[in-house]
């Protein structure tokens, strides 16, 4: 395929592609180990070849079931396109209308090289954040959007594409779920059968709903983490001189350097794998990279002596990292970090997700194919090892913080001490980064809302990055305080974003905002559309690692402490709101960021072409999207919920929310149980 016209025009069987199987220079995924039977192997083989017709099927049958036994899973590599795969501007896409034209260049972005984690495998991030199951629905995805009208809406089943459907131009152009298992069996064990069938998918939050931006999605969020760690363990923002630790230069882990150093600390990141790392360096995101731990302890004393920000890439065990720590502190009596955490994509912990300690990065990917059940045995023995170091070092004075990553979730079920005397079942030794850092800002309204210029246009993207910049200086002059230490933070961030060169395949923006800066800057931007400033369409989205888009016991709604945080009430009405409002597209998924099984998240995206109709939809839809998480929030409870919401039924006369009375006399409860 040697243009997007021909990417789009079907799955190419006459004459079929060459067959050149995998890249040997990209990163590939960790083979799978879905333990199918016979009968099961013989059904994952039919489900994939009814995407050809009968006269191919004796040429793809033994190399797809060749896959299957070599890598766990029927990929299709045959038919992963010659073309590179990016980003391209939104007018070279062959199309009957512009809103089809921005999901093909989100897709585009989402599986290139230089974003996605495992090209290939078609993984964006997370080590196993598909996008598409196999290549076959890549081919026939690009066909539909092409060919839809503005009366058409694309159906997604976890992956593959149901067909185009009449619906209204009113209507979302595609509607994406992943994942949709019964309850009853959205266990990991069966995920893995079922992802081999072919029949369900993990889409983690933003790969498979075609948000992806890079890892800039989440320096920002983790630099806002960390200066606010800051402000709450250390009694301070200003980080100079101040050391984080932590492991994972992957997908989303990838923008832990790059955060830390604009945050003024000095990060020290473990990772076994040499790839990310050297693209982490490669890219600008991490300063310096060693394999020495000698050099690394060096280096930590030195930037902590001048208080200079440092990024540090250690290729290594994070385990052997935080027991060296320990080690230095005990021969010492020298604390060399102040703040701790892990991002380790322990959502995944038997298949590439955590390496454990024992083993070098070959002999456990050799060993996690051929021995699962030994692997996962030495798994739990490292989590115990490395959350042994953290309780000493934390009983010396470091803080430590869950990151969301299912590390305490899984050192508890490992064996590992973390449990909380008199805690809930969201609730460990160490704090979940929602429940004592991020929660109450979440509470306020705030999160990661984002922007992709459609044009590739980097001229474009610093103008949106202006735009943003004036309109929450307006907004943040007449605010409260607390607001206002958000406000500025983002302010500061979106001034100096295009100082740290963060656009990583396309010319992408992402801030954290309230509904009120959400609206203003979608609406701003908008006009700046209308008026030619900014050139070419933008799409809005955000991370569904939001107010109002996850159901997430263990993260996103783990300050939720009324007894529904198991609930996923939220994030359901959060896709279907979105859906009829006007939103572009719409994703529900199971099982993004700390699991499968653990979670219900919903994303959407949402084209801004400058017309009036636009700029309803994008009222409709933020006002929406921010308000049904907190006011979520303000029924469970939280006094910064109630606030927010009751100010913004003060503003918006057809809002009306239903308020809790809370109970203001524990003794009514005493004696009524009493008897």
């Amino acid at each position: 395929m040697s243009s997007l016209k021909e990417l789009c025009s079907g799955l190419p069987l006459d004459p079929l592609p060459l067959n050149r199987g995998r890249d040997p220079d990209v990163p590939h995924a960790p083979m799978r180990t879905p333990n199918l039977t016979a009968e099961e192997e013989r059904l994952a083989l039919r489900n994939a070849l009814r995407y050809f017709p009968p006269s191919h099927h004796a040429t793809l049958a033994p190399e797809f079931a060749q896959e299957l036994r070599q890598y766990g899973h029927i990929y299709m590599y045959r038919f992963c396109p010659a073309l590179r795969i990016r980003a391209y501007p939104i007018d070279q896409y062959p199309c009957r209308t512009r809103q089809a034209a921005s999901i093909m260049l989100m897709i585009m972005n989402n599986l290139d090289p230089a974003v996605a984690q495992f090209p290939q495998e078609l993984v964006t991030y997370g080590g196993n954040g598909q996008v598409f199951s196999n290549w076959a629905q890549f081919c026939l995805v690009m066909h539909y959007l092409s060919e839809m009208t503005e009366e058409q809406t694309l159906v997604m089943y976890s992956g593959h594409p149901m067909g185009l459907f009449p619906s209204l131009p009113s209507s979302p152009r595609a509607i994406i779920t992943n994942g949709m298992v019964i309850p009853n069996y959205s266990s990991r064990n069966q995920y893995e059968k079922m992802f081999a069938l072919g029949v369900t998918m993990y889409g983690q939050m933003t790969a498979g709903s075609y948000c992806y931006i890079g890892p800039q999605g989440i320096v920002h969020g983790t630099l806002l983490t960390v200066l606010n760690a800051g402000r709450r363990y250390l009694g301070s923002g200003d980080l100079r001189g101040r050391v984080f630790v932590t492991s994972g230069l992957g997908g989303m882990s990838g923008a832990q350097a790059k955060a830390a150093v604009i945050a003024g600390c000095i990060g020290v990141i473990a990772e076994v794998d040499e790839a990310p790392l050297k693209k982490r360096y490669e890219q600008g995101w991490l300063m310096e990279v060693t394999s020495s731990m000698d050099h690394c302890i060096k280096r930590i004393r030195e930037a902590r002596s001048a208080k200079t920000p440092l990024s540090v890439g250690y290729h290594g065990n994070i385990v052997d990292l935080w027991e060296r720590l320990l080690l230095e502190y005990e021969r010492t009596g020298e604390l060399l970090v102040d703040l701790g955490s892990d991002q380790t994509s322990l959502h995944n912990p038997y298949n590439g997700g955590y390496y454990p300690v024992q083993l070098s990065f070959r002999q456990a990917n050799q060993l996690m194919s051929t021995d699962s059940n030994r692997f996962l045995t030495m798994v739990q023995e490292s989590l115990r090892r490395h959350v042994k170091a953290i309780n000493k070092l934390s009983d010396a004075g470091m803080f430590f913080w869950d990151y969301g990553n299912a590390f305490l979730l899984e050192a508890q079920r490992a064996g590992a001490e973390v449990e909380k005397a008199g805690g809930g079942a969201t609730e460990f030794r160490y704090p979940s980064y929602v429940q004592d850092i991020m929660g109450d800002i979440f509470s306020l309204g705030f999160g990661p809302f984002r922007w992709v210029c459609t044009s590739g246009d980097p001229q474009d993207l610093a103008t949106t990055d202006d735009i943003a910049a004036a309109v929450l200086e307006e907004i943040s002059a007449n605010v409260k305080d607390d607001i206002k230490q958000q406000y500025d933070d983002n302010i500061r961030w979106i001034r100096e974003a295009g100082k740290h060169k963060m656009v990583v395949g396309s010319q992408a923006r992402i801030l954290y905002s309230d509904q009120k800066g959400r609206v203003c800057i979608a609406l701003a931007i908008n006009q700046a559309i209308a008026d030619g400033r900014v050139s070419a369409p933008v799409v809005i989205s955000r991370d569904h690692h939001d107010v109002s888009g996850t159901d997430s016991p263990f993260r996103e709604t783990s300050n939720v402490y009324d007894g529904s945080a198991f609930c996923a009430d939220m994030a359901v009405q959060n896709f279907v709101g979105d859906a009829f409002r006007g939103a572009t597209w719409v994703s529900l998924h199971n099982g993004g960021g700390v699991g499968w099984g653990e979670v219900m998240n919903g994303g959407f995206g949402l084209l801004l072409d400058g017309s009036e109709e636009a700029a309803k939809r994008a009222r409709l839809v933020l006002n929406w999207d921010v308000s049904n998480g907190v006011a979520r929030r303000c029924w469970s409870g939280n006094s910064n919920a109630y606030e927010t919401i009751r100010h913004t039924m003060e503003e918006n006369e057809q809002l009306r929310v239903t308020m809790p009375f809370p109970v203001q006399d524990e003794c009514v409860l005493d004696r009524a149980l009493q008897g």
